[in-house]
């Protein structure tokens, strides 16, 4: 299932390209991405689940 995130060059949520589960510095759980079309860095943090 991929996960969405908000492109902000592109200016819209799209579904992230090579999504990876990182754990933040603070210990919450996010997922790290690329953009499909355009391939800039994608972030979303996501629930503690």
């Amino acid at each position: 299932m991929a996960e969405q995130g908000y492109c902000v060059k592109c200016k819209g949520k799209k579904d992230m390209k090579n999504e990876e589960r990182v754990t933040m510095k603070n210990g919450r759980p996010a997922v790290k991405g690329k953009c499909p079309d355009c391939g800039t860095g994608m972030y979303k943090i996501v629930g503690k689940k």
